[in-house]
């Protein structure tokens, strides 16, 4: 089994990244902060004003090291990418896959039934939690149907699928707010809303989606599938479709329980949150390190893995989940097994 590593962020404004040996050096106002040898390091993600030398660039290239530039408020900017890896033949089944429209129904109709499954363990774990609440039992239940539309086979079609999935997400999102259960006039939601996120949660759960986007394109190009090509999320310039596929399955575990708890246990205030001209939030640069620490250790949590039956840590999640995608596309599986969270 693959091990986890390291993923160094780098949120100082006006940090310089260069080579060393073997190792990354990080230097600011000429002083090093850090050293970090290549082996232990999986990715290197750069906030704002952070550069790197063309030598480290090649260095991280070399070694499948992913860098990744993203805006100071993490949006995502641009990824330095080495040689594609994997085996041609299995990414042109990718495509001929994703072309063909009763196939990415299959794969897409899998994804989302494990998406509302685990919105729907996130409910029940929150009642346990919580106690009992009439609003969110009554969502269960909706989400509960809507999962056994998919199980019936009524969604054909993928516009079949993505009508599934928007009522589920519907369903889940409208009692999102009552999982919420201390400073709720700072952090209380009403609905998703991006680009920009007009409140703090809406705030916490964007920045942390970007984060796990990183990690699902990274598990991608590892087992040599094309990130942009997806079955679900059909092609558009710049988006990462498949991505995005395999992030439906994981967010409400990996993203949602992540930021309930960090709210719910006031690991962030709503003094960390900073609110622009144009109504967007954003967090500010210590609730930004605050949550990437949490970030880690949730990625260092052990589970049981429900398809492989071995424990793992949920940082190898997204890995796993692309190298089982790969083996259905090769025909080792006889279909795709999504992450379903116990």
């Amino acid at each position: 089994m693959k091990h986890l590593l390291n993923t160094l962020y780098i949120t100082t404004q006006g940090a310089y990244l260069s080579k060393d040996g073997e190792t990354v050096l990080v230097r600011v106002e000429e002083e090093t902060r850090l050293r970090v040898p290549i082996h232990t390091l999986s990715g290197i993600i750069c906030f704002g004003r952070v550069s790197c030398s063309p030598p480290l660039m090649g260095f991280c290239a070399e070694n499948n090291v992913a860098l990744s530039y993203l805006s100071e408020h993490g949006q995502f900017l641009a990824r330095v990418q080495g040689p594609v890896n994997g085996n041609v033949l299995l990414r042109r089944e990718q495509y001929r896959r994703a072309d063909s429209p009763e196939q990415s129904a299959a794969v897409a109709r899998t994804v989302i039934q494990a998406k509302l499954a685990n919105c729907r363990t996130v409910l029940l774990r929150g009642m346990r939690e919580h106690g009992k609440n009439a609003q969110i039992d009554e969502a269960v239940g909706r989400l509960a149907r809507n999962i056994q539309l998919l199980e019936n086979g009524v969604a054909d079609c993928i516009d079949a699928v993505r009508g599934i999935e928007g009522d589920g997400a519907r369903n889940y999102f409208c009692v999102f707010d009552h999982l919420i259960t201390t400073a709720k006039e700072h952090f209380f939601f009403r609905e998703r809303s991006r680009r920009p996120p007009l409140d703090n949660v809406n705030a916490l759960l964007s920045f942390v989606y970007t984060l796990l986007v990183h990690d699902i394109v990274g598990a991608l190009e590892s087992v040599g599938l094309d990130p942009a090509v997806g079955f679900l999320h059909r092609d558009r310039p710049g988006r990462p479709g498949l991505a995005l596929d395999l992030m439906e399955e994981l967010r409400p575990v990996l993203a949602d329980r992540l930021c309930l708890s960090m709210i719910n246990r006031r690991q962030v205030h709503e003094d960390g949150f900073e609110k622009s001209e144009a109504r967007g939030v954003s967090m500010d640069a210590p609730t930004r390190k605050e949550v990437l620490v949490a970030w880690q250790k949730r990625k260092q949590e052990e589970i049981q893995h429900p398809f492989l039956g071995e424990r793992i840590s949920f940082g190898l999640v997204p890995y796993v989940q692309a190298l089982l995608l790969a083996r259905y596309l090769r025909g080792d599986l006889d279909a795709y097994p999504a992450f379903f969270w116990r």
